[in-house]
């Protein structure tokens, strides 16, 4: 995320910081480059023209000029004004005191508006709210066939339309219907286009109209850069958003949606897509996407995720068991499950402060997760418990049994002991004095 945008202001940062005393001239340099950075993360012009102002007027106060150490309080200056570029804080969905909410989901076709709406009810859902999804695109069949799946793997209503085929209409009916069966949230997946044209726009007001959603959330492409900014804009003159869901923000290496469509529009970014899985959606929060941004890590969501994957019971089991020395393969299998559900590895390791600079050049291999589990798996249940049993013999048959060769099976059980002497150490309370995070799950770098 960001990741063009971050190594060019890094290396603006370290310039900074490495004076000791800042003079006006210093300053206007920095923002010179700033500015380079910005256009190159395709931030909107006149946000940039704004952005750097703003910087420009407190970084060259007495406050920052002369500081014992200008260098870091101007970069704190930009830290700031980047957070509120993007927001003043996380904002998510307004709950009606009488429900359902109504929540109308607006955008571009290929946006992910479809998947979106799944992502958002399983969130809405975890939070214990009754959410009924509605297929309001008539245009695009494979759109009500897509929400009738996420639907059924959410194990969440979607209201079925029969033949009406007038969008206003089954929204009004599937909104009778909510009232009618108690749902908290009413979630309406409408059409999209390939671009924006006054047909879609006339087609979202009646419904507005005839609906009146509490909130009206514009879908958009993180990947289109200041471009979604400007779509934003022309959907919020024609129907008024209440706020912006920015998809694919895991292939966003540049910014310049995320960095432009707050000031564009005057309206927050409420959520943010962070992957293809369901469970990648984030309320979106400004200073911890600056601190992942500026490679600081983003601890707080890190430990969300890590709260919403484990089980504090089976935890501490895990913890009893590895004080014991009884750590086995079935609770490292376990604990493989636990990390895939939090997400990709590579967007945890964006989230620890500093990762990025030590692992810069490392990818880490996702599908030697199913590789391990399947090792694990081709073992005997008296194997995984006794890893030290196994012999070259068992060693050949798990490589077979699982589709991989021998000496996978052989670095796997290294790997294993190797791991089981660092939790010794960990519950004995001494610190290991190093990890190699991309050895196990087939770094390269």
């Amino acid at each position: 995320m960001f990741e063009t945008l971050s190594g060019r202001l890094e290396a603006i940062y370290n310039k900074i910081k490495g004076r000791g005393k800042l003079k006006e001239a210093d300053v206007e340099e920095a923002l010179k480059e700033i500015r380079v950075a910005l256009i190159e993360a395709d931030v909107a012009l006149p946000v940039i023209a704004d952005f750097l102002e703003q910087i420009r007027e407190k970084a060259v106060g007495q406050e920052v000029l002369e500081s014992l150490t200008p260098g870091h309080m101007m970069v704190k200056v930009v830290n700031d004004e980047l957070v509120l570029l993007l927001g003043d804080g996380a904002v998510g969905v307004e709950i009606s005191p009488e429900p359902p909410t109504i929540i109308l989901m607006a955008g571009l076709q290929g946006s992910g508006k479809t998947t979106t709406c799944g992502k958002l009810a399983r969130l809405l859902k975890k939070d214990g709210k009754n959410v009924l999804l509605v297929p309001a695109d008539v245009y695009r069949p494979a759109a009500i066939e897509q929400l009738n799946v996420l639907g059924r793997e959410l194990e969440v209503d979607v209201f079925q339309a029969g033949d009406e085929k007038d969008p206003v209409a089954i929204c009004k009916n599937a909104i009778k219907k909510a009232r009618q069966d108690v749902k908290g949230v009413v979630i309406l997946d409408t059409a999209g286009r390939q671009q924006v044209d006054d047909e879609l726009m006339e087609e979202l007001r009646k419904i507005k109209g005839a609906v009146e959603p509490h909130e009206i959330l514009f879908v958009a492409d993180a990947m289109m850069g200041q471009q979604a900014a400007d779509v934003a804009k022309t959907f919020h003159d024609a129907v008024g958003l209440d706020g912006i869901v920015l998809t694919k923000m895991d292939g966003d290496a540049r910014g310049g949606a995320a960095l432009s469509i707050k000031s564009v529009t005057g309206k927050p970014i409420k959520f943010i897509g962070t992957g293809e899985k369901l469970d990648a959606f984030e309320v979106f929060h400004p200073d911890r996407i600056v601190s992942r941004m500026l490679d600081m890590g983003d601890v707080l969501t890190f430990i969300d995720k890590a709260q919403e994957a484990y089980d504090l019971e089976e935890s501490k089991k895990l913890q009893r068991k590895i004080k014991k020395n009884e750590f086995d393969f079935d609770d490292f299998r376990d604990q493989l499950r636990q990390i895939k559900k939090m997400g990709s590895m590579q967007q945890m390791l964006s989230m620890i402060p500093g990762a990025s600079k030590m692992l810069k050049g490392v990818q880490v291999d996702e599908s030697q997760f199913s590789r391990i589990e399947a090792m694990i798996n081709s073992m005997t249940p008296y194997e995984r418990a006794n890893h030290q049993m196994i012999n070259t013999s068992r060693k050949k048959r798990i490589a077979q049994g699982s589709g991989t060769q021998v000496n996978e099976v052989k670095r796997l059980l290294k790997q294993f002991v190797q791991m089981k002497k660092m939790m010794k150490k960990f519950s004995s309370g001494k610190m290991p004095r190093g990890l190699n995070l991309g050895g196990m799950l087939g770094g390269k770098g």
